[in-house]
């Protein structure tokens, strides 16, 4: 256990703190939510950062990363569909097009005995542009409706984009690993 997978399960336990301050019902409550929401991002920040600085990268942290990532970013969609910002089809999609990612992590880790492929500058960005949607939603509760969805199809976007990058990278190494099989 080192210091980037300490900050990752960190933040997977901030996911339950979010939401119980989310909709504790206090006057405060969606700056105390966005406050959560900040120290998450910014574990993420600090412990992808302290990884590659320190070469603490580890295959747990390649699954507690984006787990904390995609858990949250997820937890946070939700949280604003209750409140009737967005719709709920959105953060449905967002669950489908991760949990094929993640099957597809899952299947060239296990099946094709590969590593699993490093998140693309697409997929970043989609993170980002996610974090950045989610915390706009929470801060300005009036804010117009075609601003919100501007800004959550272009994060959608950006990371169906992401999504198209990482199966076509899959059926890359599915080709190159067929290729290399024993007749």
């Amino acid at each position: 256990m080192n210091i980037p997978n300490i900050l990752s399960i960190f933040r997977l336990t901030l996911i339950p703190v979010f939401i119980l301050v989310y909709f504790s019902g206090l006057p405060c409550s969606r700056y105390l939510a966005v406050a959560v929401f900040i120290i998450a991002a910014f574990t993420d920040y600090l412990d992808g950062h302290i990884a590659r600085k320190y070469h603490l990268i580890t295959n747990l942290g390649k699954v507690l990363d984006p787990l904390g990532d995609k858990l949250f970013t997820f937890a946070a969609l939700i949280c604003i569909a209750v409140d009737g910002m967005i719709p709920f089809w959105v953060a449905a999609l967002f669950f489908l097009k991760e949990a094929l990612m993640g099957f597809g992590g899952i299947l060239i880790y296990k099946k094709i005995e590969e590593e699993m492929p490093p998140s693309n500058l697409l997929g970043k960005t989609a993170a980002v542009l996610f974090f950045i949607s989610c915390l706009a939603l929470m801060l300005w509760e009036n804010i117009p409706k075609l601003v919100v969805i501007t800004a959550i199809s272009i994060a959608f976007a950006v990371s169906l984009s992401a999504f198209i990058s990482y199966f076509i990278t899959l059926i890359g190494i599915v080709k190159r690993k067929k290729g290399e099989a024993p007749e």
